[in-house]
């Protein structure tokens, strides 16, 4: 039986994407630690941005479902811990960089108004051969996502408001209103900055080319 390599792991998980950035969670400084036993079961110590995330379970089935796609794992088991806390310091220079540039984007729209907009969800969803999906915009610009954020993007119809959005949320998640309006706030500013939501009314310039 050949021997699972963690290198093979990390280039995995490469695939999977933070739900709140446009970066996969390897270059976010997620993963602490990858420990393949001799029977190639396989242990992944990682953490999360906040202890509050409430994408954690969501998160952690994603990391779960790309080790699994490396030949020869058997059974995967993800530990999420706290300690050392993550930062910024974590990531690596070029998620550094990108973040960076996101912040610099010069056609910046106009906030979101919490009351009145009605978040209309644009492009288009294709699913890729090795069964990830990617969201891409009109100028085919993908962005990686999972399968919460495609809900999110499919509830986004020009009919509810944000407020309606985030009770939708909170009931698909499972978790209080008050715990994922931030995250859904978040959410909405990144799908739009990627022209992948629209709002009647405002500018929606894609100002971030998210990766393919």
């Amino acid at each position: 039986m050949s021997t699972v390599s963690p290198t093979a792991i990390e280039d995995s998980l490469k695939q999977c994407m933070d739900p709140e950035v446009p970066l996969n969670i390897v270059e976010m400084g997620l993963i602490y630690g990858i420990d393949v036993t001799d029977n190639n079961d396989v242990n992944i110590k990682m953490t999360m941005t906040t202890q509050g995330c409430p994408l954690h379970e969501t998160l952690v089935q994603d990391a779960t479902r790309y080790v699994k796609k490396v030949p020869g794992v058997n059974n995967v088991k993800v530990d999420i811990v706290w300690d050392p806390p993550w930062s910024m310091e974590k990531m690596s220079e070029e998620a550094k960089t990108k973040i960076k540039n996101m912040g610099a984007g010069l056609n910046t729209p106009a906030p979101i108004n919490y009351d009145t907009a009605l978040p209309q969800g644009v492009g288009k969803l294709v699913k890729q051969e090795d069964g990830s999906m990617v969201l891409a915009n009109e100028h085919d610009q993908g962005f990686m996502v999972n399968q919460a954020i495609v809900d999110f993007w499919k509830s986004c119809n020009g009919q509810r408001k944000v407020t309606e959005l985030v009770e939708l949320f909170a009931q698909q998640t499972g978790l209080q209103r008050k715990q994922v309006e931030k995250e859904v706030m978040q959410l909405l500013q990144q799908l739009r900055d990627g022209g992948l939501i629209a709002i009647a009314g405002q500018s929606n310039t894609p100002n971030v080319e998210f990766r393919k």
